[in-house]
């Protein structure tokens, strides 16, 4: 009888514990690997943050960084180049189909690159910004063009029965090839509560790359305000990428998302500015590559030395 009440407790905990932690199969009914989770769907709505007081943030700097997708350790991040693969996404891919789901993007400042969170841009607007061509522009010489109407040209519509903007799949492969950069803003703080030095990203921008054509630093300093799309705020962002597995390099087993790859920071940057009194970028001064690279040294080890020096006795 004791045998018996054992065997039958022990049943029990372990149809409790299978029904708080559903299992789920590597394969599916048809024997495919799931790739899509239930347990990744939900991440969304469970991505977990932490809460820092303003009381405790003794010390912060503002940075402004690009994220060049041709460096190898982000080519996550540009690949796959279709908008169809039934699996993975690009992280431009991941942006668009966000936008026409009705996340907000942001304008920059009319003359330098920082963002304006005071109003979002209208949907009307945003789909004369996702062009891949100058629609008024003569390219009758150009016996390569690629020739496109303006209503095809737009990689999102907007519909004003719906007031939604609607994907457009057609001019999609043209304009990704050349979405290869990014710009963020990132804060650097250091918060006493926890005596930890932190770096979150701020808001995240795509830009269009192939309008940077020139080397002058000046005229690259203009074509780098060209090229910005919009802001987007990277924690509104964030459940969209929690969503969306990244296409793996080497194990297709080792799957991981936009958000944990952004989080982790395992993607390559460089440095374009910082916040300074003179409310300029290193391209604003610097005339040459070595001023440049010597002005990203100067500010990372600038940001290395204060966590240092936080511990120096």
């Amino acid at each position: 009888m004791k045998k018996t009440l054992v065997i039958l407790t022990l049943l029990c905990s372990v149809l409790t514990i299978n029904a708080q932690h559903q299992i789920y199969p590597f394969f599916d009914d048809k024997g495919i690997v799931r790739i899509e989770t239930t347990e990744l769907n939900d991440a969304a709505d469970t991505l977990i943050s932490v809460f820092h007081r303003a009381d405790d943030i003794v010390w912060s700097r503002v940075v402004y960084r690009i994220i060049d997708l041709r460096y190898k350790q982000n080519y996550q991040l540009y690949f796959p180049l279709n908008s169809d693969d039934p699996q993975y996404k690009s992280l431009f891919k991941v942006i668009i189909d966000a936008i026409a789901d009705g996340l907000v993007v942001y304008p920059k400042a009319a003359d330098n690159i920082k963002p304006i969170f005071d109003e979002p841009l209208s949907k009307t607007d945003i789909p004369g910004m996702l062009m891949i061509d100058d629609v008024t522009a003569d390219y009758s010489d150009d016996s390569t063009h690629y020739d496109i109407t303006s209503s095809s040209a737009m990689l999102l519509h907007y519909n004003p029965t719906t007031e939604k903007l609607q994907f457009n799949f057609f001019p999609y492969e043209n304009f990704a090839k050349n979405q290869y950069k990014y710009i963020t803003q990132e804060i650097v703080f250091f918060d006493r509560h926890t005596s930890r030095l932190y770096n979150k990203i701020l808001a995240i921008a795509p830009m269009q790359a192939d309008k940077i054509t020139s080397t002058e630093p000046d005229e690259v300093m203009d074509a780098l305000l060209q090229s910005i799309l919009f802001w987007i705020p990277f924690d509104m962002l964030r459940p969209y990428l929690a969503k969306q597995y990244m296409i793996p390099r080497v194990n297709d087993n080792a799957r991981m998302t936009f958000d944990e790859f952004f989080i982790k920071r395992l993607y390559a940057s460089y440095l374009l500015g910082d916040s300074n009194m003179y409310n300029r970028m290193f391209l604003n001064y610097a005339k040459t590559e070595e001023e440049i690279t010597k002005e990203q040294e100067r500010v990372q080890n600038e940001l290395l030395n204060f966590e240092q020096d936080l511990w120096e006795y």
